[in-house]
């Protein structure tokens, strides 16, 4: 007995970074679906959705009456600035990547969703904000935001997805955002965000 004992001792540790290894996954693996992980995309799953890659940078409530949220409202109608007594804006900031040798249309379809099936839009201000996600082409091998325009510079570096939300959907967590791709909306990814 003692000698197996003293076999499985020597396995065992083997056995563990086998199991450790073949957990890590192939970085190429398309992801369709994950969890994002906090602030910082400490863990934030590189979402494929047809030929484009999503990542979710940072997901926040936005607070109208700070300074550096209130620039992610610019360029709101009157009727669009409206917030009713139990709805709060939140915001979803994403990078999307075009590893590709061709442009791609970026989604249109970027939907919120709480465990009690309450489905969100996002709300698009003007042109005169530089901060919001709109679809549109995404050029070849590069990505949205731009390189150097004011979007990537922004410390959230990502373009914002602008929701208007219930808070009871704050309770009702957790908050999922759905992806389906303009080219084929068979082809769809998600992730839980960190609220």
């Amino acid at each position: 007995m003692p000698s197996r004992l003293r076999k499985l001792q020597l396995l065992l540790p083997a056995l563990v970074a086998v199991l450790l290894v073949s957990g890590c996954g192939d970085s190429h693996s398309r992801v369709t679906t994950g969890t994002y992980a906090g602030e910082g995309g400490a863990g934030a799953p590189y979402l494929y959705v047809g030929p484009l890659i999503y990542e979710v940078q940072l997901s926040r409530e936005l607070n109208p009456a700070n300074s550096e949220d209130a620039q992610y409202l610019k360029g709101l109608s009157a009727a669009q600035s409206k917030l009713e007594p139990s709805q709060e804006w939140f915001a979803v900031f994403v990078q999307v990547y075009n590893n590709s040798s061709r442009a791609h249309t970026a989604s249109d379809q970027l939907t919120l969703s709480d465990t009690q099936n309450n489905v969100y839009t996002p709300i698009v201000p003007s042109e005169v904000n530089p901060f919001i996600y709109r679809a549109g082409s995404v050029p070849a091998n590069n990505q949205l935001p731009l390189p150097g325009t004011i979007a990537d510079d922004d410390p959230a570096q990502g373009l914002v997805l602008l929701y208007k939300i219930q808070l009871a959907s704050l309770d009702n967590r957790p908050i999922e955002l759905k992806i389906v791709d303009p080219e084929d909306p068979s082809q769809t990814a998600s992730a839980e965000l960190d609220v």
